[in-house]
């Protein structure tokens, strides 16, 4: 990142450069990149049927709906395939928790991991919002095109500060990413100013940070998957705390003492590896096959070649000695994991487990971690044969910019002796190397999230506008919105 100087704090203080550039790229920044466009139009319909699928599980609906049980608000924003309408903090909330739900939206390695989608729960509440407020009011609506710009600039805020950055090692959870890129590019959908946006991305990093804690061992537990719409929420009420004109926090980065690199960051100061553009977007990595953790997700592709092999051969999981999985180390720090799991949560942070289902049933989905598969004996006895050991070429490749694999390799050795040929895959198939590959599948996925909660007449009328690039950007938030409400009383 290229050095700042700004001295447009009230108190005359200069704010710190992150800030700085973090704001100026939001405002000012013009998105010209084909590819990064329509991949933020993917991640838009990825990320939205991912929540359309998150609404057949009772734990992610009961956290919907009104602070108030009845309350309802006018020109509201609406709650994917809901008919709540809410204000836009609980909104995004709702919105952010059905996304992120099933740990199957899009991800973003490096440093620090995450998954950049999780900011859409802000920016397409926060577009439905005003759109409505608009229209109601006789001015224009925002358009759709501001919510895939909007993608576009906060997948690049989180995945850049992410690149060098990691933030699990002090403990702290990914989702402080969430919060600031949402900050950022929601201030300027609900129309701050430039200082009132520089006060607000300083709020988010003021604001307490949620700790890891919920992502492992032995507290591994279901707030892992509402942390991101909390986060994306939290970042809608700063804003607009910000828009009243509350005052920000010029240092809150760089203080002595009391600024998060001192506190919360071991004193060390951000680095980057790049300055922000459309990187990001264009590199993301998509969730296509399997709802599991995105470091095991080329791990459960070769455990479904290696299950076609034993069926061709005859044999069962059960005839397994040992499976070896040769990985990278981020890998083994984040999903390696032996004893009991807990919950579901627990279960898709297993890689373990991911790989023995595929090699016992053939499959692995969401439903796959639930209590009542969990409970067949095979899966911990399998998991209890399988180990993972680091290969330095595979972490050197998953930090190399040009590559970004994340791959992983398995051997299976069978109780006669015999060992079945390693099979090695070095990117899964949502990544870049694997688009043309992968773009069919995702929308494939897309018409399956649909078909859980629509008739094919409200299918098609939101594949006419889904499928059609111009058509989307053009049509305006809250219409677009309209198309994935229901009619049940019950809201969810």
């Amino acid at each position: 990142m290229t050095a700042a100087s700004d001295t447009s704090a009230p108190t005359g203080r200069t704010w710190d450069d992150v800030i700085v550039d973090i704001v100026d790229y939001a405002r000012d920044a013009t998105i010209d990149s084909d590819i990064a466009l329509n991949t933020a139009r993917n991640i838009v319909l990825d990320a939205i049927g991912c929540g359309l699928e998150a609404l057949e599980y009772p734990a992610a609906v009961k956290m919907l709906g009104p602070i108030v049980p009845g309350t309802t608000v006018p020109h509201g924003a609406r709650v994917l395939g809901t008919s709540f309408e809410l204000d836009p903090v609980k909104a995004a909330f709702d919105n952010g928790a059905l996304i992120r739900w099933l740990d199957f939206n899009d991800t973003w390695l490096a440093a620090e991991w995450g998954h950049p989608s999780d900011n859409l729960g802000g920016i397409l509440t926060v577009a439905d919002w005003v759109s409505r407020t608009n229209v109601a009011e006789g001015k224009a609506p925002l358009t759709m095109e501001d919510v895939v710009i909007g993608v576009v600039k906060a997948h690049e805020i989180q995945g850049v500060l992410a690149l060098e950055n990691s933030f699990n090692k002090v403990g702290l959870d990914h989702v402080i990413l969430v919060k600031v890129a949402t900050t950022a590019v929601v201030s300027s959908l609900l129309g701050l100013d430039r200082d009132q946006t520089l006060a607000a991305v300083s709020q988010a990093f003021v604001d307490g940070q949620s700790l890891r804690t919920y992502r492992h061992a032995p507290n591994a537990g279901s707030r892992k998957s509402w942390a991101a719409g909390d986060a994306t929420s939290r970042a809608v009420r700063l804003a607009l705390i910000s828009k009243t004109g509350e005052m920000g926090y010029p240092s809150a980065l760089t203080a002595p003492t009391w600024g998060f690199y001192d506190v919360s960051f071991g004193g060390k100061p951000f680095t980057f590896q790049r300055e922000y553009g459309s990187y990001v977007a264009e590199n993301v990595l998509f969730k296509i096959s399997y709802p599991a953790e995105f470091h095991s997700q080329t791990a459960v592709e070769a455990a479904h070649t290696l299950k076609a092999q034993l069926d061709e051969a005859g044999k069962s999981a059960e005839d397994i000695e040992s499976v070896s999985i040769r990985t990278h180390e981020a890998c083994i720090r984040i999903i390696d994991k032996q004893g009991p799991l807990n919950n579901p949560a627990d279960r898709d942070h297993c890689i373990q487990y991911m790989v023995a289902v595929p090699l016992i049933f053939g499959r692995l989905t969401a439903a796959d971690y639930e209590d009542d598969v969990a409970a067949d004996p095979r899966i911990d006895a399998l998991r209890e044969r399988i180990t993972c050991v680091e290969d330095p070429a595979f972490t050197t490749d998953y930090h190399d910019a040009e590559k970004r694999s994340i791959a992983n390799a398995l051997t299976v050795t069978l109780k006669d002796g015999t060992v079945l040929d390693e099979v090695v895959v070095e990117y899964p198939i949502g990544h870049r190397r694997r688009r043309e590959e992968g773009w069919p599948l995702l929308e494939q996925k897309f018409r399956t999230n649909l078909a859980r909660r629509f008739d094919s007449a409200q299918q098609e009328a939101i594949l006419a506008v889904s499928l059609d690039h111009e058509k989307l950007i053009s049509t305006p938030a809250h219409e677009y919105v309209d198309l994935f409400v229901t009619d049940d009383s019950q809201g969810a």
